[in-house]
C-alpha cells in the first residue's frame, strides 16, 4: 500500500463511498418482505442483513474477477476514469433512492464504468461479449427465472398447507422467512460487496500496485464488506417499503417463497461469475410470488416505474460517468470540481429526502408514501363496481371497531293504526 498516489486513495475512498450506498440501497431485497410480513421487526432485519453480508463478501471473489479483468481493457486505463464511474453511479444510486425505486446498482456500477472508458478511449475500450453474456443476459434472464420459479413455489406452498391451520402455518413460514432472508443477505454479499472489490482491485492494477489478473487482496475484502454491512444496517427505507408493500401485498407463504427463489438464483450465478443485479432477481421473485396467490395482485403501476428505471440505469449512468470523466481528464482542477459535485449532488438530495422522511418507525404504516408511489393507490373499476353493489353483511353495521355496533333502521309497511308512527325501529 506504500504507492498508492493521492488519486488512487480517492478513488478508493469513493469506491467504498458507492459500496455503502449499494448497502442502503440493496437492504430491501433481503428484507423487504420480512418485514412487511412481520416475520422480524425492522431495525433487527436491517442488524441480521448486514452480519450476513459482511460474512457473505468473504465466500468468493469471481464476481470480483470478472469486473477486474472482464468488462473493461485494463490497457492505458486511467485511474480517473475509475474515479469518473464512481461518480455517475453513486449519483444514480442516491436519485432512484430518492425515488424509491428498487434500480440495480451493479448496472449504475457498470452504466458509469463503460461510460467513463469510451470518454477516455473509445468503444475499443469496453469487452462487448463479456457485457452481452455476463451482464445484460443475466439481467433479461434472471429477474424472469427468478419469478417463475416464486410464482410456481408460491402455488406449491398454498397447496401443501390448503388443509392446515392458517395460523399455525403463518407462524412456520415466518420462521422459514427469516431464514430464506439470511440466505439472501449471504447471497448479496457474495455478489454485490465483490462489486466493490473489482473496482478497487482494478484501480490497483491501473497505479500499478497490482499485477494484472491479481485477485482482491485482503483489506480490499475487508473494507468491502464492512463498507456494505454499515450501509445495509442503516437500511433503505424508501426501497424497503415499495418492495414490500408497493408491488403487491403479501403474505408469510409468498415472501419465504419469494426470498428462497432469489437467493437460490443469486448463489447460482455468484458460482458461476456472473455479475447480477440481486435488485432485479428479487424483485422479479416478488412479483412471481403476488401472482402465484389465487387472488394475489400485482400493481403494474409501481412495476412499470421500476421497469422504466431498469432500463434508464445503464445508459444514464453511463452520461454521468461520461460527463465526470470529461471533466478529470482537464488536469487535477477537473478531478475537483468532479469531486465537488459529487458531494453538491449528494447533499441535494439528502436534503430533498427530509422532505418525506421514511424510517424503521413508519416503513410499514399505510398512510406513508413515496415521490413515486401515493399512499394508496385508487381501486380499480371492478373492485369499486363490486364495493357498490355488494350490501353489507347481516347483523351489526359499524365504521370503526372501537365504536359500538349500531342498529339497523329500516322503513316499516304503511301501518294499518294511523297513530303507530312510519318507519319504526324493529
Amino acid at each position: 500500500m506504500e504507492h498508492i498516489t493521492l488519486l488512487l486513495a480517492i478513488v478508493i475512498v469513493t469506491a467504498l463511498v458507492f459500496d455503502f450506498t449499494n448497502g442502503f440501497h440493496d437492504t430491501a431485497n433481503a428484507m423487504a418482505t420480512t418485514i412487511s410480513t412481520g416475520a422480524l421487526k425492522p431495525k433487527t432485519a436491517v442488524a441480521m442483513s448486514a452480519v450476513l453480508n459482511l460474512v457473505g463478501a468473504f465466500l468468493s471473489v469471481e464476481v470480483a474477477k470478472t469486473i477486474s479483468g472482464g468488462i473493461i481493457n485494463e490497457d492505458g486505463l486511467k485511474t480517473e476514469v475509475i474515479f469518473a464511474a464512481l461518480v455517475g453511479a453513486i449519483l444514480w444510486n442516491l436519485l432512484t433512492w430518492l425515488l424509491g425505486l428498487p434500480s440495480s446498482s451493479s448496472h449504475a456500477l457498470f452504466g458509469g464504468l463503460i461510460g467513463a472508458a469510451v470518454m477516455s478511449m473509445g468503444w475499443d475500450a469496453v469487452n462487448g461479449g463479456t457485457v452481452v453474456t455476463k451482464v445484460l443476459l443475466p439481467a433479461v434472464a434472471a429477474p424472469i427465472v427468478a419469478g417463475l420459479a416464486a410464482m410456481f413455489a408460491t402455488r406449491l406452498t398454498y397447496r401443501i398447507s390448503k388443509n392446515t391451520d392458517e395460523k399455525a402455518t403463518s407462524k412456520g413460514y415466518r420462521a422459514g422467512q427469516i431464514a430464506s432472508a439470511g440466505l439472501v443477505s449471504l447471497a448479496h454479499g457474495t455478489n454485490d460487496a465483490q462489486k466493490t472489490m473489482g473496482i478497487i482491485t482494478l484501480a490497483l492494477i491501473t497505479g500499478g500496485v497490482l499485477q494484472h489478473d491479481a485477485d482482491p487482496p485482503l483489506w480490499v475484502i475487508v473494507s468491502a464488506g464492512t463498507a456494505i454491512a454499515l450501509g445495509t444496517y442503516l437500511g433503505g427505507w424508501r426501497i424497503i417499503r415499495t418492495m414490500g408493500k408497493g408491488l403487491t401485498d403479501l403474505a408469510p407463504q409468498q415472501g419465504f417463497a419469494a426470498q428462497t427463489s432469489a437467493a437460490t438464483a443469486i448463489l447460482a450465478s455468484s458460482h458461476i461469475g456472473f455479475s447480477l443485479s440481486t435488485t432485479q432477481v428479487c424483485s422479479g421473485a416478488v412479483m412471481g410470488s403476488g401472482l402465484g396467490r389465487k387472488g394475489g395482485v400485482v400493481r403494474w403501476s409501481t412495476a412499470t416505474r421500476m421497469f422504466v428505471a431498469w432500463g434508464l440505469t445503464l445508459p444514464a449512468a453511463g452520461l454521468v460517468g461520461a460527463g465526470a470523466e470529461f471533466l478529470t481528464k482537464q488536469g487535477p482542477w477537473g478531478v475537483g470540481l468532479t469531486a465537488a459535485l459529487l458531494v453538491a449532488g449528494s447533499g441535494v438530495i439528502w436534503k430533498l429526502s427530509r422532505r418525506n422522511s421514511i424510517d424503521h418507525t413508519n416503513v410499514t404504516d399505510d398512510e406513508i408514501g413515496t415521490a413515486t408511489e401515493p399512499a394508496e393507490e385508487p381501486a380499480g373499476v371492478v373492485t369499486a363496481a363490486i364495493a357498490a353493489v355488494t350490501p353489507p353483511p347481516a347483523g351489526t353495521l359499524t365504521t370503526d371497531e372501537s365504536e359500538a355496533p349500531v342498529k339497523a333502521t329500516i322503513a316499516a309497511p304503511a301501518p294499518a293504526d294511523p297513530a303507530r308512527p312510519a318507519g319504526a325501529t324493529l
